[in-house]
């Protein structure tokens, strides 16, 4: 269980204040195996007060938010009374194997032998007592199991498949119970013998409820895998006088400022700093990069991540639930647990399945023994094939399913999805608009010309260097770093900031040097392409332009966005005729340059208003676009205040190529639902008339239920595993 009043995000955290402060846990519940039973689960949490529930019945985890602490005893209570069973606060608290797979070994060996009756003329096995016997201990615990999940459904008004099964089995063992104590000691009696009947649906369920429960494992391994590598065991460094002593720890036992010592083949136990030596780092688990990063001395280090090369010493700065590897588990976490809208249309159809089918069940019978002359046991044994045949499960398992592999492949790959609507909203974008500098650009700025109209370039050079040392603008910054060697420092008077002009000096000579945009000139001068004007005593006296490289992968991107029907759009506040260029050269037709914060967001308003629109960007002036677009994307080398208002952020620190696959995963993510989909819809729409109509017995249909759950998740792990280029 967690309590924290911040809200973790990939790189960092954004403080709430005291009054929005939201405690948070998340707990396993075993025996969901429909969306029903996830919806009985939440209505039981929300009427026992709690306002925040997201339930996840595929992987059998409650995310619980609530502004005061939550009681997990009382969680534990609630979830029991609903009908499940209360696992823990935490995975590693139950071992071994799941209640579901004990409960199937029980019954197999009682079924079996009941089965085998219809194949092997032994007389024991014809025996109506020994068929009691045998299906006894099948149906007490059938009946408890579905009985409770069942009935806890019904009081919270929302009946599960359970309910069905429960009134499926007990209906064919009460009529075979009837029927033989009835006719006992008579031929009359053996046909009244159903136990088999009853005691296969029981075992068949559970059987699919196992394969449903190990299968969904599969689409979970990204996050598993993930998590894996929060374990091991980390040579930690300890100064006693002179000497080091080194001796293994936990990772999880690690404190900040600890020292670890690291060499080639070891996973980096937690977030750091190098503070002596070279490490080569494999960082594709967390990030997606596929080529080593070089770290040296005073660098960060991931923790999660492999050092392949070198060796040297880290200083622990973050442990725990605040590291980039938890914060990246736990955002993909939650995301699985949002549901996108395709989803909440299959839940509204299950919500209402169950009792549709009762009736559907009922009138089967009605209609079969009394307008058809239909025998009571064929009648009933047709109404039993509805009420097992029809479970809602795959329904319930489409969505759920293919979201996790998507958002778990994703995270593996280094695209992080905030939310399940996140990677639909994906698949549905008809625009895509761009910033340039640092997103379609390297954001690596150089001086690409110097004009010198007057005085000399040493000059120059030596102005435009300790002016913008008082500039923290990306663009000062650049120029300073470029002619860090080669300039020298010129001590000025005074320094001040014209806000969105640029910096106006006096030297000790007593001239007024002004160093910036085109905003500086006066009416009269001519404005040129140039990027920084440098004027002395109202002259004007150079001219710089800057160049920044186009990000390699930046054009296939946009090709590829063509030729998918997307239209691809730059919006920028740098230079007209800087945009067209860059523009022209990777294909993206429509430009809007010189604009400011509030004309994107009033752009970005308006696409979106129009068709679903996402907007990437990386800096701070576009957070108010990336939140208002359907979808935002960020790059990791973005600012944190973009990072935290895009709902896609990408970690590939070589460039934007990986928005490519994001689209792909977006697009497969909602092809495999619909696929999924598809089949539990048409498997219900055929199988229902045929068990009505008596084509198909009450232990085809178990096994057939069983079966569509497994073609279902089946299809989702294929997507884990399949090319989405």
């Amino acid at each position: 269980m967690t309590f924290t009043d911040d809200r973790i995000l990939p790189f960092g955290e954004t403080k709430r204040g005291l009054m929005t402060a939201k405690k948070e846990a998340t707990v396993l519940v075993e025996g969901m195996t429909c969306s029903s039973c996830a919806a009985g689960v939440n209505r039981a949490l929300t009427k026992g007060g709690y306002s925040d529930v997201n339930v996840n019945y595929a992987t059998g985890e409650v995310y619980l938010t609530d502004g005061k602490e939550i009681d997990l005893n009382r969680v534990a209570e609630l979830v029991k009374k609903a009908g499940f069973e209360y696992v823990g606060a935490k995975r590693e608290e139950k071992r071994g194997m799941a209640s579901i797979e004990k409960k199937f070994l029980f019954t197999l060996p009682f079924t079996v032998p009941l089965l085998m009756h219809m194949v092997i003329p032994w007389h024991p096995l014809h025996d109506p007592l020994v068929q009691l016997i045998l299906s006894l201990p099948v149906m007490i615990l059938g009946m408890y199991h579905f009985g409770k999940s069942g009935l806890g459904s019904l009081r919270n008004g929302v009946p599960n498949m359970d309910v069905l099964i429960f009134i499926g089995s007990t209906s064919a063992f009460i009529y075979s119970l009837v029927g033989t104590l009835s006719n006992w000691g008579t031929t009359e009696a053996a046909n009244y013998l159903f136990f088999e009947t009853s005691a296969t649906i029981v075992t068949l369920v559970l059987l699919g409820n196992v394969i449903e429960h190990r299968s969904v494992k599969q689409t979970t391994t990204a996050i598993t895998e993930l998590g894996r590598l929060q374990e091991g065991l980390a040579d930690k460094v300890e100064m006693h006088g002179d000497h080091e002593h080194i001796h293994r720890v936990p990772f999880n036992q690690l404190k900040v400022d600890d020292l670890v010592m690291v060499k080639s083949g070891d996973s980096i136990p937690s977030d750091g700093i190098l503070v002596k030596g070279e490490l080569q780092i494999d960082e594709s688990m967390v990030t997606g990069e596929s080529l080593p990063v070089s770290k040296s001395v005073e660098e960060l280090v991931i923790g999660g991540t492999l050092v392949s090369d070198g060796n040297g010493l880290v200083r622990i700065t973050t442990i725990g639930k605040l590291t980039v590897l938890s914060s990246i588990i736990e955002m993909v976490k939650k995301a699985q647990m949002e549901k996108p809208s395709i989803q909440r249309l299959a839940d509204k159809v299950s919500g209402i399945f169950v009792p549709v089918v009762l009736g559907i069940s009922a009138l089967t019978f009605v209609i079969a023994h009394f307008a058809f002359d239909v025998s009571l046991q064929q009648s009933i044994m047709q109404a039993v094939a509805v009420l097992v045949i029809s479970c809602p499960c795959a329904m319930g398992l489409a969505t759920p399913t293919a979201v996790m592999v998507g958002l778990g492949r994703g995270a593996k790959d280094g695209i992080l999805f905030k939310g399940a609507e996140s990677i639909e909203n994906l698949s549905k974008v008809k625009k895509v608009v761009f910033d340039k500098t640092g997103t379609l650009t390297t954001g690596d700025i150089k001086i690409g010309s110097l004009n010198v109209l007057s005085g000399t370039e040493e000059e120059i050079q030596n102005v435009l260097f300790s002016v913008e040392q008082f500039s923290s603008h990306p663009i000062a910054r650049a120029v300073v770093a470029e002619l860090q060697s080669k300039a020298k420092k010129v001590e000025f008077t005074s320094v001040d900031e014209q806000k969105g002009k640029g910096l106006v000096a006096k030297d000790a000579s007593g001239n007024e040097w002004k160093v910036g945009s085109f905003k500086m000139l006066e009416v009269d001068m001519k404005r040129t392409d140039s990027d920084i004007y440098i004027l002395k005593n109202g002259e004007l006296v150079a001219e710089v332009s800057l160049t920044d490289k186009v990000r390699e992968d930046a054009k296939d991107l946009i090709s590829y966005l063509n030729s998918k029907g997307i239209e691809t759009i730059m919006l920028s506040g740098d230079r007209k005729r800087k945009c067209e260029l860059v523009a022209a050269e990777l294909g993206i037709k429509t430009v809007y340059s010189e604009q400011s914060p509030d004309e994107k967001l009033k752009l970005i308003e308006q696409f979106s208003d129009q068709v679903p629109t996402a907007m990437v960007g990386d800096g701070i002036n576009d957070a108010p676009a990336l939140t208002r677009a359907t979808v935002g994307i960020s790059l990791s080398n973005a600012t944190q205040v973009a990072i935290n208002a895009a709902s896609v952020v990408v970690l590939d620190k070589g460039g934007i190529g990986k928005l490519k696959e994001a689209f792909q995963l977006g697009n497969h993510t909602v092809l495999t639902i619909k696929q999924n989909l598809f089949w539990a819809f048409c498997y219900n729409t055929l199988a229902i008339p045929l068990a009505a109509i008596g084509m198909l017995n009450p232990m085809i249909a178990a096994f057939s239920m069983a079966f569509s759950d497994v073609v279902v998740i089946g299809n989702s792990i294929r997507f884990k595993f399949k090319s989405i280029d």
